[in-house]
């Protein structure tokens, strides 16, 4: 039998325990224990739920790499096509965690009204487009089908329809000027409206409309199999500069590439620094609900000061002892600990469902509502770290039960 644990057990089911002076302070500390668990919960899920929305919407555009010829120099419109004829496409054979990769086209033209126009880039896809990670942002209609014959339907966000006065089922004239002699007349295409998106990435939203590719092949005299670039995606977003440099390494010489946390790095370089503001939260909260331990602790050992002095006076070792007030310490970090989880996943589990939440100028996040994303594993191992550095903020305190002289202990009051 485990003598410390077993007295440790009878003080925390003992009635003098709930009663006792020490009572209301230990209230106070799984109060500061769960206050903790909760902020820091919050703090994780969404901090990183933002980053993951953030990282989502800009690959949904760009894909995680993008591949292209260096005659472009990183333009955001294709300027030199590349062929479809490459050994990585429809797929890498030799790189993996590639999950998908496609061809499209971009051209910069404008949408001209009889009342407004709009500067737009006119993004072309076609069959190989992946559809599943743009398919939640689409709020009104449908995403174009262009397996067939070439159409004229077209996807454009919720900014540009309302700006334009477009709705499902409406046509509108663009404009296109010829890259080899803007001077000659430009060139004329006339879209209808088939689906409406809605990323709430102003950047993107404000600008592209996705068309058939083969309305910018026609347009810039292209042959069926040159495309402006290709849009590499990956199975983990953690390997991308890993990833990236292999696919450099396994293109043809006059083919760069470059992924999106280069192309956006002032955007990724601001998201990054989320996980040191969560980071600076966990060690608050730890700290503060160490010192509510230490307090709770040392006052439990006030109210003992007999029973420690007993306990010496039987031969236990001062260790010995400790370890009685450390188990106590443990059953009330793993209390504050059960209901700060309790009370934490329950609002993130509301929150990732109901969107309760909203963000009060969604067009500096990207997002309407605060998102949430949490592991098991992450909520794991907070606990488990919360649990083993509050024990061993405790160790120090613990330290003065040494210090009891057995004698002067048992005569206490």
């Amino acid at each position: 039998m485990n003598l410390e644990y077993f007295i440790a057990k009878r003080l925390i089911k003992g009635k003098e325990h709930k009663i006792s002076i020490s009572a209301p302070i230990i209230k106070i500390a799984i109060a500061a224990i769960a206050l903790g668990v909760i902020m820091m919960l919050i703090a994780i899920a969404t901090g990183v739920g933002l980053k993951h929305k953030i990282r989502e919407k800009i690959t949904a555009f760009n894909g995680h790499i993008q591949i292209y010829n260096y005659d472009n120099n990183a333009s955001e419109v294709s300027v030199v096509p590349v062929s479809l004829e490459q050994e990585f496409y429809p797929e890498f054979k030799n790189i993996s965690g590639i999950s998908h990769v496609q061809a499209v086209a971009t051209k910069g033209g404008i949408i001209r009204l009889e009342d407004t126009f709009e500067g737009i880039i006119a993004k072309g896809i076609g069959t190989d487009f992946n559809g599943n990670v743009f398919k939640e942002y689409i709020i009104e209609g449908v995403m174009p089908n262009y397996n067939g014959d070439l159409n004229n339907d077209a996807l454009v966000s919720k900014i540009m329809a309302n700006r334009l006065q477009l709705k499902i089922g409406d046509t509108f004239p663009a404009i296109f000027l010829k890259d080899d002699d803007p001077s000659k007349i430009p060139n004329q295409r006339k879209f209808k409206v088939a689906g409406i998106y809605d990323s709430g990435f102003e950047e993107f939203d404000g600008t592209y409309i996705f068309v058939d590719i083969r309305h910018i092949q026609r347009m810039n005299k292209w042959e069926t199999n040159e495309i402006g670039n290709f849009e590499v995606f990956l199975d983990d977003f953690d390997t991308i500069k890993e990833k990236s440099n292999e696919i450099y390494g396994q293109t043809l010489s006059n083919l760069d590439t470059q992924n999106i946390t280069d192309k956006y790095y002032k955007i990724f370089e601001w998201i990054g620094l989320f996980d040191f503001n969560i980071a600076i939260i966990i060690g608050i909260m730890i700290l503060v609900g160490g010192i509510n331990m230490i307090t709770a602790l040392l006052v439990l050992i006030l109210e003992r000061t007999q029973m420690i002095g007993v306990l010496k006076a039987l031969g236990s070792s001062n260790w010995s002892i400790r370890k009685i007030f450390l188990y106590n310490a443990a059953y009330l970090i793993v209390v504050g600990l059960f209901w700060g989880n309790l009370i934490a996943l329950g609002f993130l589990w509301a929150q990732e469902k109901y969107h309760l939440f909203k963000f009060p100028n969604p067009e500096e996040y990207y997002i309407e509502y605060i998102p949430v994303h949490l592991d098991f594993f992450s909520v794991f191992l907070l606990n488990i770290g919360v649990l083993l550095l509050c024990l061993l903020m405790l160790l120090l305190p613990s330290y003065i039960i040494t210090k009891i002289s057995p004698v002067k202990a048992i005569k206490y009051e």
